[in-house]
């Protein structure tokens, strides 16, 4: 029986469409996309579901609470049966609530090497701070801002010519190759917690 992920997204969704890729070409094996759902009305990445053929909801968090609002989207991932939730772009903290319904279930990718550089604009927080090596990581989502366990990193060096834009394509395109890696990691339940730290079985 296919593994089913639900994927969480409030832009373009590049993120969503590498492992959307993955799936279709096997190298996330037996296992499929239920649903996308985005907080936000025109998400590109919801076009790029539809096109796919995955089913799409779009729940809009405007004015809400945030612990209101995730009721909302836990009912219809539980509707789904989703295994794994990914959160791929996706532009809202996590409820205790939210986080409680799906433990060590829900996976974010980051566009840094943390705990260096949470929350947004990561890439010029690393330009301006003049590390020599920034990166990506996948990590296991708690209620607090980038903080849970870390499953995967990757690190690239930074240039002395690097822009916010070119050294965020760099990372762009590790994160697409590790959130599959982590993914598989998951579901394939190839790793225990051992506190904070993630150790492959």
């Amino acid at each position: 029986m296919k593994k089913r992920i639900g994927v969480l997204l409030s832009g373009r969704g590049s993120n969503f469409v590498a492992l959307a890729e993955s799936v279709s070409a096997g190298r996330i094996p037996n296992a499929e996309i239920a649903i996308v759902v985005s907080n936000r009305e025109g998400a590109p990445g919801i076009d790029k579901a539809k096109e796919r053929g995955i089913p799409t909801r779009v729940i809009p968090s405007k004015g809400l609470e945030r612990e209101t609002y995730d009721r909302q989207v836990v009912a219809v991932l539980r509707e789904q049966k989703v295994d794994l939730i990914c959160l791929a772009g996706y532009m809202r903290l996590l409820s205790q609530y939210f986080v409680a319904s799906f433990p060590n279930r829900i996976l974010n990718i980051h566009p840094s090497l943390l705990p260096s550089f949470p929350g947004l604009e990561s890439q010029r927080q690393a330009l301006e701070y003049g590390v020599k090596f920034a990166g990506c990581t996948v990590h296991f989502v708690d209620e607090n801002l980038d903080a849970g366990p870390i499953v995967l990193q990757a690190a690239i060096p930074v240039r002395d010519e690097d822009t916010e834009t070119s050294l965020a394509e760099r990372i762009l395109a590790e994160e697409h190759r590790i959130y599959t890696e982590a993914v598989n990691i998951v579901l394939e339940g190839q790793y225990r917690v051992t506190g904070r730290r993630i150790v492959r079985s």
